[in-house]
């Protein structure tokens, strides 16, 4: 015969539980946003400049779709790395002001919402397709550039990890002592009918 012991749940593991509950549905919620369009063809960017602002503010995340160079117009918004003599390096999305159709092909100039010229370097595309902004999320890009921060990283990965590790471990403990205690009820129970049936 086993008796069961009634499970008493702590404050803390109440908490442990909710927050655990909220940082899944957070995360599924994020997964979706992020995996969905990239299913669909879609790219993503994060903007982690304010020369769009107005329009694309610092932290959103684009998503953009390859369309053929020959389809963009003067108004579109580009993601796209500027000629190497431009001395920048890295992604820039900018709006298309500017398409001027030369002997050797298109020759675009871009400009940012924000900025009150246009950027300095005219340039060509060599590849047949060009990632076009299709649409965008607002802040969701904070998240990204908050978690290139080490330090961030750790905060916003290791303690949930750390506080799931705590309430799991908290569960093996109580699963242990109900084990025990049930153990050591029956021990007392059959105990003495063992020395009245002999």
């Amino acid at each position: 015969m086993r008796i069961r012991t009634r499970r008493r749940f702590l404050p803390l593991s109440r908490l442990v539980s909710a927050l655990t509950t909220a940082v899944t549905i957070v995360a599924t919620l994020i997964g979706l946003v992020l995996l969905v369009p990239g299913l669909l063809g879609f790219d993503r960017y994060v903007v982690t400049g304010a020369s769009m602002s107005g329009t694309i503010e610092r932290g959103s995340i684009v998503f953009t779709r390859e369309v053929p160079v020959t389809a963009l117009a003067i108004g579109d918004v580009i993601t796209y790395v500027p000629p190497t003599d431009s001395g920048i390096d890295h992604l820039v999305t900018h709006r298309i002001s500017d398409i001027e159709l030369t002997d050797a092909g298109k020759v675009f100039r871009t400009k940012g919402d924000a900025n009150q010229s246009v950027d300095p370097w005219p340039f060509a595309l060599e590849a047949p397709g060009q990632a076009r902004v299709e649409f965008v999320a607002p802040a969701l890009g904070f998240l990204f550039i908050a978690l290139a921060d080490p330090a961030t990283r750790m905060l916003v990965l290791g303690i949930p990890a750390g506080l799931v590790a705590l309430f799991c471990v908290g569960e093996i403990i109580v699963l242990m002592r109900s084990r025990a205690a049930n153990r050591a009820i029956e021990r007392d129970i059959l105990a003495p009918a063992a020395v009245a049936l002999s």
